[in-house]
C-alpha cells in the first residue's frame, strides 16, 4: 500500500515524495483509523485525502464550507484525470439530480459538499445509497465552539456517521489551538484521540510589526525594500482598490480582489497575479484559499486580523516554497480601540438580532410557521438598505442565528455562467433555430468540449468577442436555447442563501443560547487580546509568542522576527530604550516644535530606533504625537 500511494502521488501530482506528516495521515486513514491532521497553510492537507480517495474502493465524501475552493478543487482534479463533483446550495435541480446520478453510477471518486447540504433529508437519503469509504472534514476547526470560525451545520456531521460505520473520518486544519483539537475529535466521535501536527513554527517565515499612523507610507517602504510577489490584506472592498491605486501611482504593480468580484473577473486577477503578471495583490481574506503559488515573498497585514488563527494561515501563504519570506503586520495605535469595537460590531444587541430575523422573514415572504428546510436567495445588499440596517451587524445577527440554528447563512456564494446540452448528438440534424441562434449555438460548440456529459463553464464575453457581437445578443440567444430544450443555461450570479432549518418563528420565541452569545463573545474577547498580545508586545518573540498560544512549549526564540533582530543588534535593549525615551522627554521640554523626524536627527538615529519609546511614552500619556508632531503631557 505504501508504494501504492506514492505511485499515485507521481501519476496524478508528479511528486516522488510526501511532504512532512502526509504519508503518516495517509496510512492512518488507510489503515482505517480516525484521524486528526493539523498541518499549517501550504502544508498540502489536500493531498492527505486525495490520494487514500484513489487507493481506496468507493466515494470519497470531503464537507468544506469554502464553495470558491470546493470549485477550484474540483476543477484541478479534473483537469488532472480524477473523477470529482461538487454540490451546494448554489447549483440548480437539474445540476443535484446530474450529481447523484454518477455517484450511483461510479462515475466519482471525490464528492465535496457544503455542510448546510447535510441538513437535508433528501440529500442524506441519497447519500445512504452511495458507497462511501472515508468521511473528509475540512477546515475541522468550524466544529468546536472554540473555534474561531465556528458553523453549527458542522455538527451534522457526525449523523452522517452512522450511516457509513466502516468509513473513517479524516479532519484538517491549518490551525488549532489545543481546546478546538480536543473539541474537534469529540464533535467527530472519534474512536481513539490520534493526532498528527507539524509545529506552527515556519522557519523561512519572519514575522515584523512595523508601527506608524501613516500605514500606506509604511506598506510602500515595506514594498520598495522587498522584491517578488506580495499579498496586501485589508478587510474592507473598498479600500483593496484604493491602496491598489495609491501602489499603482508609486510604480508599484497591483490589483485588488475582494468575494464581490464577478467570477470571471476573479480568474483573470488571479491568473495574472500568479503569472507574474502583477507583483501585488491587495485583498480581503477571500483571496489565498486554495491558490497554489509558492513563491509569495511578502504577506503584509494592512489591518489587524481579529484573531491568531487567521493571522496564522494568511501569513501562511508567503514563502511556500520553503525560501526566505516575511509577514509583515503594519499596526497604529488606535488598531487596540478598533479590535475593540469588533467585540459590539461581531455581537449586537438582542434584540437587534431578533429584529434582524423578523426582517429577513418579511424579505423573503416566509410566512411564520413555514420555511422548514427551504433554501432562499438572500439578496443581502437590498435587504441591508431596504431597512436601513449597518450591514456589519446585521452579518453578525445573521451568522449569531445560524449558530442558535434557527436558519443558516451562507454568504456570496459566487457561480460562472455555465451550459449543458440536453439533445442527443443526433437530434442535431433536424434542430431548426433562428439564424442568431444558431449561430451562437454552433460557436458554443465549437468553442467548449464535454457539453453533452455535463454543465460546462462559459464566459459570455469570449463568444461576443468572436462573433463581434455584445453580451446581450450571446445572453438572449442561450436563453432562447434553453426555452427551446436544446440546452440548459444557468447564467452567472453572486448571492447569499439562507435555510431555514426551522420553521419561522416570532420573534419573541427566539432565543439566543449562553453558548452561542455569551461564551461566544467571551472566546472573542480572549482571541482579540491574544491578537493584541502579539502585534504590542515588543518584549517577547513574536513566533514563540503564537507558538504557546497554540499550545507549544518553545525551547529557543526564533531570532528572525522584528524583537529578535532588535535584540540581536542590541544586547543592552530595554537599558538603551529607556535611555532614548529620557533623551526624548528632554528634546520635547525644551521651546519649539518638535517633529518625530527632528527628534531622531538630534539623536543620531533612524526614525524606526525611536519608534518604541515614542510608543511607550504615548502609552504612558508622557507625551502626545499629532501628525508627525512630538508635545510633552502636563503629565509629571
Amino acid at each position: 500500500m505504501r508504494q501504492t500511494i506514492k505511485d499515485i502521488l507521481q501519476d496524478y501530482w508528479g511528486y516522488t515524495d510526501f511532504r512532512p506528516l502526509q504519508e503518516d495521515i495517509i496510512m492512518s486513514v488507510l489503515e482505517g483509523r480516525d484521524t486528526l491532521g493539523l498541518l499549517p497553510t501550504g502544508g498540502g492537507k489536500s493531498i492527505t485525502f486525495q490520494v487514500p480517495a484513489l487507493a481506496l474502493e468507493g466515494i470519497t465524501v470531503v464537507i468544506t464550507p469554502l464553495i470558491s475552493l470546493m470549485k477550484d478543487q474540483v476543477d484541478n482534479l479534473r483537469a488532472i484525470g480524477i473523477k470529482a463533483i461538487y454540490m451546494h446550495s448554489g447549483l440548480t435541480r437539474a445540476e443535484n439530480r446530474l450529481a447523484f446520478d454518477r455517484c450511483r453510477l461510479g462515475k466519482v471518486k471525490l464528492l465535496y459538499i457544503s455542510p448546510e447540504k447535510l441538513q437535508s433529508k433528501t440529500f442524506i437519503d441519497q447519500l445512504r445509497l452511495f458507497d462511501i469509504s472515508l468521511i473528509v472534514v475540512d477546515e475541522a476547526h468550524c466544529i468546536s465552539q472554540w473555534g474561531y470560525d465556528f458553523r453549527p451545520s458542522y455538527l451534522k456531521i457526525s449523523s452522517i456517521r452512522t450511516l457509513f460505520p466502516k468509513a473513517p473520518v479524516l479532519a484538517l486544519t491549518a490551525s488549532a489551538t489545543p481546546e478546538v483539537v480536543d473539541g474537534i475529535m469529540a464533535r467527530l466521535n472519534f474512536n481513539g484521540r490520534n493526532v498528527f501536527a507539524r509545529s506552527f513554527t515556519r522557519e523561512n517565515l519572519s514575522y515584523i510589526v512595523r508601527y506608524g499612523d501613516h500605514k500606506e507610507s509604511l506598506l510602500l517602504k515595506v514594498l520598495e525594500n522587498t522584491a517578488g510577489s506580495s499579498i496586501v490584506y485589508v478587510r474592507s472592498r473598498r479600500r483593496t482598490r484604493e491602496i491598489a491605486d495609491i501602489l499603482i501611482k508609486h510604480g508599484i504593480s497591483a490589483d485588488f480582489y475582494h468575494a464581490g468580484l464577478a467570477p470571471e473577473d476573479k480568474d483573470e486577477k488571479q491568473n495574472r497575479w500568479k503569472a507574474d503578471q502583477c507583483r501585488v495583490m491587495v485583498a480581503t481574506n477571500a483571496f489565498g484559499m486554495g491558490i497554489d503559488k509558492p513563491d509569495v515573498r511578502v504577506v503584509v497585514h494592512h489591518d489587524l486580523p481579529s484573531s491568531l488563527e487567521e493571522y496564522y494561515q494568511e501569513a501562511g501563504r508567503a514563502g511556500r516554497d520553503g525560501k526566505p519570506a516575511f509577514a509583515v503586520l503594519l499596526a497604529a495605535k488606535h488598531d487596540k480601540g478598533t479590535l475593540t469595537r469588533r467585540i459590539s460590531e461581531n455581537f449586537p444587541d438582542k434584540e437587534f438580532i431578533k429584529r434582524t430575523y423578523e426582517l429577513a422573514g418579511n424579505f423573503l415572504n416566509v410566512a411564520v410557521g413555514s420555511g422548514y428546510n427551504e433554501v432562499y436567495e438572500f439578496n443581502f445588499n437590498l435587504f441591508c438598505k431596504r431597512f436601513e440596517l449597518q450591514p456589519v451587524s446585521a452579518n453578525s445577527a445573521l451568522n449569531l442565528l445560524s449558530q442558535a440554528g434557527y436558519i443558516d447563512f451562507t454568504e456570496e456564494i459566487s457561480t460562472r455562467s455555465r451550459v449543458m446540452v440536453l439533445l442527443h448528438k443526433d437530434e442535431l440534424y433536424s434542430l431548426r433555430l433562428q439564424p442568431q441562434t444558431d449561430q451562437v449555438f454552433q460557436l458554443l460548440l465549437r468553442t467548449y468540449s464535454g457539453l453533452f456529459a455535463d454543465y460546462v463553464y462559459i464566459n459570455e464575453a469570449l463568444l461576443a468577442s468572436r462573433l463581434n457581437t455584445s453580451e446581450e445578443v450571446i445572453y438572449q440567444a442561450l436563453l432562447d436555447l434553453t426555452r427551446n430544450h436544446v440546452t440548459h443555461y444557468i447564467p452567472r450570479k453572486t448571492t447569499p442563501y439562507i435555510l431555514y432549518t426551522t420553521s419561522r418563528e416570532l420573534p419573541k420565541y427566539i432565543t439566543l443560547p449562553h453558548s452561542v452569545y455569551e461564551e461566544q463573545r467571551e472566546r472573542l474577547e480572549h482571541r482579540i487580546e491574544a491578537m493584541k498580545q502579539f502585534a504590542f508586545d515588543t518584549e517577547q518573540c513574536r513566533v514563540n509568542t503564537m507558538l504557546r498560544y497554540f499550545g507549544e512549549n518553545p525551547h529557543k526564540e526564533c531570532g528572525t522576527c522584528d524583537v529578535c533582530r532588535s535584540r540581536r543588534h542590541n544586547p543592552d535593549n530595554k537599558q538603551q530604550q529607556e535611555q532614548i525615551a529620557e533623551s526624548i522627554i528632554y528634546i520635547v521640554s525644551q521651546p519649539g516644535t518638535h517633529t518625530i523626524k527632528g527628534i531622531a536627527s538630534t539623536l543620531s538615529k533612524r526614525e524606526e530606533d525611536i519608534v518604541g519609546p515614542l510608543r511607550q511614552l504615548a502609552d504612558q500619556g508622557i507625551i502626545a504625537i499629532t501628525a508627525g508632531t512630538v508635545t510633552l503631557t502636563d503629565k509629571p
